[in-house]
């Protein structure tokens, strides 16, 4: 096949054409090399046909969907970022750009499959089980009792403790925060383009907390495990908020490359797939796992909050083992320890 991946110099999106490319596929990227991803413009490998622009921009992405068969769409603005006057950026790279990508396919009748990268921020907090009222949703976090370092969410019908379970597909979704409502828009774009395609297939790939080489260092956009290891790398003890209970799914970024071409190669997948390794570990135990291989002092837990961050959210990972055949390969530790040394960008 001859597939676009636009964010295809970040970081995963160069895995993604690194594992197309293993697979014989031809790779055309399109990424704008925006700072804060790269830290210098990227330089383009010569295996792929470059196209350094942005993807809301009318003639650049002509010309990246021109003769392609297959479009793996990674390009965002990705994290909380730095408070909510980064609005009109989020919805610019997130939601307008992939806008204009799909516009670009529907003129051209591109009947290919295309996957695009969401994430599990779309559910809110995760799936919690009352023991007398089964599952529940637990609404937004109470300032008060975060400030009291009550962390974990109680039953909103009687206030009870709850148990967090893995969350499928169905779940509901909630978005709690700018980045999750754009991704949960670019999945209901890129779904609406299929249901006036009929023959063009969508993937949503809804990725859990992703960490590995070519991470970004040093910026407010990146995942927690590249805030922690930006801080081993200056020197500094990773700070874990909360009480490093928030329990999350970390997965390797060449099991996420590996999602993205089942997706693309299988011939009838379509809807949205969590990716994620399937075995949850807490914020604490993976800022100690860097650590250790970092061969740092412990974390420090300074307590604490992000308004805009859930508690516990990891994933069932039943659909995309049964239907894409996807099953991360990577271990927790092994991955931990392959990170804590190296390259970030």
């Amino acid at each position: 096949m001859r597939v676009l991946v636009t964010g295809g110099a970040g970081f995963i999106g160069s895995h993604v054409v690194d594992a197309l490319l293993e697979r014989g596929h031809a790779v055309r990227v399109l990424d704008n090399g925006h700072e804060r991803a790269h830290a210098q413009p990227p330089v383009a490998d010569a295996r792929t046909d470059f196209v350094r622009g942005d993807v809301g921009d009318a003639a650049t992405i002509e010309r990246a969907v021109a003769g392609i068969d297959a479009v793996c769409h990674q390009s965002a603005m990705v994290g909380l970022g730095v408070d909510f006057g980064d609005v009109e950026r989020y919805v610019y790279d997130n939601a307008t750009a992939t806008a204009a990508l799909l516009g670009a396919l529907h003129r051209r009748e591109f009947a290919g499959p295309l996957v695009v990268a969401s994430s599990m921020v779309v559910y809110g907090e995760g799936r919690y089980r009352c023991a007398e009222h089964g599952i529940v949703r637990p609404g937004p976090r109470v300032v008060a009792a975060l400030e009291r370092g009550d962390y974990e969410p109680p039953c909103p019908v009687c206030g009870a403790a709850l148990e967090p379970e893995t969350v499928p597909e169905d779940a509901p979704v909630d978005p709690r925060n700018v980045y999750a409502a754009t991704k949960l828009h670019t999945e209901h774009l890129a779904f609406a383009f299929a249901r006036e395609h009929s023959d063009a297939r969508v993937v949503a790939l809804r990725y859990h907390n992703v960490y590995g080489p070519r991470m970004p260092r040093n910026t407010p956009y990146a995942g927690v495990a590249s805030i922690f290891r930006s801080s081993l790398e200056r020197g500094e003890v990773p700070k874990v908020f909360e009480d490093g209970g928030q329990r999350r799914d970390f997965v390797h970024v060449r099991d996420v490359a590996a999602a993205n071409v089942a997706a693309l190669e299988h011939t009838t997948a379509h809807g949205a797939f969590n990716v994620a390794s399937g075995v949850p570990h807490t914020v604490g135990e993976m800022a100690a796992a860097l650590c250790r291989a970092f061969g740092a002092p412990p974390p420090h837990i300074v307590g604490g909050y992000r308004l805009g961050d859930v508690r516990h959210v990891f994933a069932s990972t039943q659909r995309a083992s049964d239907e894409l055949g996807f099953r991360a390969a990577i271990g927790f530790a092994d991955g931990m320890r392959e990170f804590a040394t190296a390259p970030l960008r």
